[in-house]
């Protein structure tokens, strides 16, 4: 009872607590990638101390008592069973079904994300096939709307998109500026981190560490993008052409230039500051890393 204890309290800091003091930090700003990680990090703990501490409830007698082994002993992956360990049942594999089940949700939902995700860019792009246009000079799909947005469609054939509304809007460096911005989306995958926090949320609906960790993860992408444009684009430039094209709506399936807490952003880019140092960095990577293993250890 004391390891269930243990595992349970862990959950409820990792899920109700530890998401909120993250989301206030002022240090994420300033090491968005890292931020990122820590996250994920935070959702990836969460499932596995969730998962053994159900198995540790709901598994009595010598399997819980050997922790992994005997975990590994119910499934019949143990090559030696403990000492004094009954053979496993078909009752302990139905009781294995509730740990399992706190696993398998966020990966059925990742997967049902995913397919929904593609289903969404596949549509969008054979609308983007008929009514866009291709402008060479820019690498990007111009389509003629009044309403100035720029946006990524990502996947196997992505693309960024352009309204005519931004082109007759923006100068040519502030549109460079912000197809750099789309381009880092594309690069960093960032489709994908953010199709698993959107997973994480809807296997968990309500937990303080699935809202906040969507969110986060949102606005952090932005600046990481933010942060790749500008090594190459001045300040001024990006934050111009963020203004510009923040009222765009970009599709559900792609990532927009306006993005996510656009005033958030233009502030950090205005009034840059100075990132976290090296050891913070570290520490926080470290963090991230080693904090699935906690449950683990616990467990065995």
């Amino acid at each position: 009872m004391t390891t269930v204890l243990a595992l349970a309290a862990y959950a409820v800091l990792v899920g109700a607590v530890l998401p909120y003091a993250l989301s206030g930090a002022r240090w994420t700003h300033r090491a968005p990638t890292a931020a990122v990680l820590a996250w994920q990090g935070l959702s990836l703990t969460f499932v596995v101390a969730t998962a053994f501490a159900v198995y540790h409830l709901v598994l009595s007698g010598q399997h819980v008592h050997d922790g992994i082994v005997g975990l590994l002993g119910t499934c019949g992956l143990a090559a030696d069973a403990p000492p004094g360990a009954s053979p496993a049942g078909a009752a302990d594999f139905g009781l294995l079904l509730a740990p399992a089940t706190i696993v398998l949700l966020p990966l059925g939902w990742l997967a049902a994300t995913v397919w929904q995700a593609r289903r969404e860019r596949q549509r969008h792009a054979g609308l983007l096939a008929v009514i866009g246009a291709e402008a060479a000079d820019y690498g990007a799909t111009v389509v003629e709307h009044d309403a100035p947005a720029v946006y990524c469609l990502p996947g196997r054939t992505h693309r960024v998109v352009v309204t005519r509304g931004a082109l007759d809007l923006l100068t040519d460096e502030q549109l460079r500026a912000v197809l750099a911005h789309e381009q880092a989306h594309l690069r960093g995958r960032h489709h994908l981190v953010q199709i698993a926090a959107k997973a994480f949320a809807r296997a968990f609906p309500g937990l303080p560490l699935a809202r906040l960790a969507r969110e986060q993860t949102a606005l952090l992408l932005e600046m990481i993008a933010d942060d790749r444009a500008l090594r190459s684009h001045s300040r001024d430039a990006l934050a111009t052409a963020m203004c510009e094209v923040a009222a765009g709506r970009a599709p559900r399936s792609a990532l927009g230039a306006g993005g996510t807490g656009a005033l958030i952003r233009l502030r950090r880019i205005l009034t840059p500051e100075a990132g976290p140092r090296r050891a913070t960095r570290a520490g926080v990577l470290l963090a991230s890393v080693a904090a699935p293993f906690l449950p683990l250890l616990v467990a065995c």
